[in-house]
């Protein structure tokens, strides 16, 4: 049986400063090299965040995907997916990249744009009704969910 392989720190454990690698060998022959190494920017992640991401590929970026393979609701599966983002150095919020949410948010009088519990802007002119139909076109609720919050 094969010996386990672990994932390597990204970070010192003293200082906490980016790491190198210094030393590669082969499992089947033995064969070693030293050196200076850069590491890649996926090296960081952990294996939740490479499993979020493998999931996220395979679907070929379909949230909705992400979010029956890990049995969490939409929020979470995107909040999970900006948090490893932001770890790789990508700014969700930032309109320069595909990830960030496609709507404006509204102003508090301090000027700041105030949001619900899944980050997004809050339209305080929608009635209760518009309201969770527009979570519905963002994607937060299925249709079923709707209907019985409709109901209620």
């Amino acid at each position: 049986m094969a010996k386990p392989l672990y994932h390597a720190p990204a970070d010192c454990p003293v200082c906490g400063d980016q790491l190198i690698t210094t030393r590669k060998g082969c499992l089947h022959c033995g064969t070693e090299i030293a050196g200076e190494f850069a590491s890649c920017e996926f090296c960081s992640l952990g294996e939740a965040d490479l499993t979020l991401l493998k999931v996220f590929l395979g679907s070929r970026g379909n949230l909705r995907e992400v979010e029956k393979h890990l049995q969490v609701s939409y929020p979470t599966a995107r909040a999970r997916l900006d948090a490893v983002l932001a770890k790789l150095g990508l700014d969700p919020a930032d309109p320069g990249t595909t990830a960030g949410p496609a709507h404006a948010g509204t102003a508090d009088a301090d000027g700041t744009e105030e949001q619900s519990e899944y980050g997004d802007a809050v339209d305080d002119d929608l009635t209760p009704e518009q309201q969770i139909l527009a979570r519905v076109a963002r994607g937060e609720l299925s249709p079923d969910v709707a209907a019985q919050l409709l109901a209620d």
